[in-house]
């Protein structure tokens, strides 16, 4: 007689919990796994937005001490011109979104028609103790097809001793108005909010125009 095998892991007993069944430690019973360690808190989808803005709503907090760690998720933001993408924070009670920063930025990239590529340290899009909104990716094209995806880790934003620093790693399809110049590019943005007030809120934004489409989901990332 043959013996039916199942994989556990594709058991999932509490959906909203996302726990799935395994074995227990002596192998001769089940047990439910742990809920995920990432969890989605909110999402954003643009429709011809100027902004998009991660805020405290009526019946929820996107940004306190719930999480040491959030990451912003970017899936295919797409500009109504070519436009750089970018984003600035406020801190609790603050009067807007021009917190203090400093960061750095690198690229790599290679066109379409293979003329070129390279990997280049970026003195534009870098700040010094600088309050505009931080760059995350340059010439973001507004081809049909063209846009951005990418993330943005943001690490302990409710603290109210240390500095909020931020990772973001984000490919994008570019384009500089030529066709000739299509490329794809790979964005390293990296800094702080040079402030020890809790950021509580994030915007993110182009240079010019808008968000036409896109979305950005948001996650609390748990320490256990």
């Amino acid at each position: 007689m043959a013996i039916s095998k199942f994989n556990y892991n594709s058991f999932n007993v509490t959906p909203v919990a996302g726990k799935a069944l395994s074995f227990n430690s002596d192998a001769d019973g089940f047990t439910t796994q742990g809920a995920s360690s990432m969890v989605l808190i909110k999402t954003l989808t643009a429709s011809s937005d100027s902004t998009l803005s991660f805020v405290d709503g009526a019946s929820s907090v996107v940004l306190d001490n719930t999480y040491p760690a959030y990451v912003f998720k970017f899936i295919n933001i797409h500009p109504s011109e070519v436009a750089q993408f970018s984003f600035q924070g406020n801190a609790a009670g603050g009067s807007g979104f021009n917190e203090t920063i400093t960061s750095t930025s690198f690229q790599s990239f290679h066109r379409e028609d293979n003329s070129s590529a390279a990997l280049n340290y970026r003195t534009g899009d870098d700040q010094a103790q600088a309050t505009g909104y931080q760059i995350l990716t340059n010439n973001v094209g507004d081809d049909a097809d063209q846009s951005c995806s990418g993330t943005l880790h943001l690490f302990n934003p409710s603290s109210t001793t240390f500095v909020k620093h931020f990772i973001s790693r984000i490919q994008v399809y570019r384009s500089t108005g030529s066709s000739a110049e299509a490329s794809s590019v790979e964005g390293f943005t990296a800094g702080y909010f040079n402030t020890t007030s809790a950021i509580d809120e994030i915007q993110f934004k182009m240079s010019g125009g808008n968000i036409a489409t896109g979305t950005i989901k948001l996650y609390g990332i748990k320490d256990s």
